[in-house]
């Protein structure tokens, strides 16, 4: 259940204690103080440097942590306050913090033969990491575990069941691991590109968290087989969100959110025609508001974010967003950022990196 937004700030000031508030600039204390929500996420700042920023929901910077390079996907543990930066794919660093600085980061280094996918997720308790990376000579996602116990040293790996991993994460209960297969084949001697367009095998996993075994995978539709399954968020009522990435046709209208519950088959949104085009195809970000019922989705592409009603699936409302980028659940509807340096109505002289995470 989500936490109401008087109590996130209560709880962020009462686990930052009097020492991290003594450090903070005025300015910063003033925002922490009049905030209901924190969140953080990736950034790079004016001079090109990396870090991730905790930030209010006014969009007020409270404080960095450099990071080594480019930051994409966040994980945050509520049971423990440990936040975690993941490298933008197919990067090897992951960086576990904490928010309130009253202990070192941490900084964790893929397997030789493996990168990270850019997400990953902490078991409810806060004890286990999960970490989507690619094995890539075997051309295989992989779940990397990791114990958060012990300076988080890597303890194992689960197989996805499908290629390109990307976005995870966990089910309340922390029985099930919810992988998107992007289906999309990667290897680090050739960088980003795409190697296996045109035989892509996109798919959503439900992994057994205690032994790794697969419990159901749904491959997309045959004509949808373009269609890259990218990013994950669970509503209130354990129903999975996911969101698309198109590899076909530019001219094409597929589908790009639907969602699935454990025994049942993936349903698409049927969004109407000119939201999929203002969307180009491509959305970046998911996020689920479970207090309000509601679904909001990000397109850098196509320069917006909607609102979409997850009882009905209808639209609610539309926002053009140049370079939107994360999105997150807020008091009322979402917190949105931009690679332009916007975070709701405010600019900061930073961009933004591709998501957010409530903390």
């Amino acid at each position: 259940m989500m936490r109401s937004a008087a109590i996130d700030r209560r709880n962020f000031v009462k686990a930052a204690g009097l020492g991290f508030l003594a450090t903070l600039a005025p300015r910063s204390l003033m925002a922490v103080e009049r905030t209901d929500a924190v969140y953080a996420s990736g950034i790079r700042a004016a001079d090109g440097s990396f870090a991730v920023a905790t930030v209010t929901e006014r969009g007020e910077i409270v404080d960095q942590v450099t990071l080594p390079a480019r930051a994409h996907g966040m994980a945050f543990s509520a049971a423990t306050g440990k936040t975690v930066a993941f490298a933008r794919r197919p990067g090897t660093y992951a960086m576990i913090f904490d928010p309130w600085n009253k202990s070192e980061p941490i900084v964790i280094s893929s397997r030789e033969d493996r990168h990270f996918y850019g997400h990953g997720a902490f078991s409810p308790d806060g004890r286990l990491l999960y970490a989507s990376e690619n094995d890539f000579d075997g051309n295989r996602g992989m779940i990397g575990l990791y114990d958060a116990t012990d300076r988080f040293t890597r303890i194992g790996e689960f197989e996805t069941y499908g290629i390109g991993p990307h976005d995870m994460t966990v089910s309340d209960d922390g029985r099930l691991l919810i992988v998107a297969n992007g289906g999309i084949e990667t290897h680090p001697d050739f960088g980003r590109t795409k190697l296996n367009l045109g035989e892509m095998q996109p798919s959503l996993a439900l992994i057994d968290a205690a032994t790794g075994a697969l419990v159901e995978k749904h491959v997309l539709p045959a004509e949808w087989a373009e269609l890259s399954t990218r990013h994950v968020d669970l509503d209130g009522a354990g129903r999975i969100w996911f969101a698309c990435q198109y590899e076909g046709h530019r001219k094409d209208l597929p589908p790009l959110v639907g969602h699935f519950a454990k025994g049942e088959d993936l349903s698409f949104i049927d969004l109407p025609e000119e939201t999929t085009r203002r969307l180009a195809n491509y959305v970046g970000a998911i996020a689920v508001n479970r207090s309000e019922g509601l679904v909001g989705i990000t397109s850098p592409k196509g320069g917006a974010s909607v609102t979409i009603d997850a009882r009905t699936g209808k639209v609610l409302a539309e926002t053009v967003v140049p370079d939107a980028a994360g999105i997150a659940p807020a008091r009322s509807g979402f917190a949105v950022s931009s690679y332009d340096g916007d975070f709701l109505s405010t600019r900061s002289e930073v961009a933004w990196d591709q998501h957010i995470v409530r903390i």
